[in-house]
């Protein structure tokens, strides 16, 4: 019957405790502020990544345009063809002069 007493005990303690409570005193504005913080509105981080600026964009365009006007002329000029068929001769892709019934 001891663990009753205890228990009583325990509870009798519990509820004075709850009588020693009091009342906490806040500011009339407290609620106001904290909702405001709770539904700022945040700003989201921009899609694009701020380093890819449109300076570097520009530059980057500039740098692919030139880049395939090179190549572009590389692959019109007749020293591509030669080099294309010289490779082919070399290693035995091609027939060389041989006449061929398509030509």
């Amino acid at each position: 019957m001891e663990t009753n007493r205890n228990i009583k005990n325990k509870i009798e303690d519990t509820l004075n405790a709850m009588d020693a409570i009091q009342e906490v005193k806040v500011s009339p504005f407290f609620k106001d502020k904290a909702m405001q913080r709770l539904f700022a509105e945040k700003e989201e981080a921009p899609l694009i990544r701020s380093w890819f600026s449109p300076k570097l964009q520009l530059a980057t365009l500039v740098c692919f345009v030139v880049l395939n006007v090179l190549a572009f002329t590389q692959l019109n000029s007749n020293e591509y063809d030669n080099n294309i068929n010289e490779f082919a001769e070399t290693y035995g892709l091609s027939s060389g002069s041989d006449a061929s019934l398509f030509n």
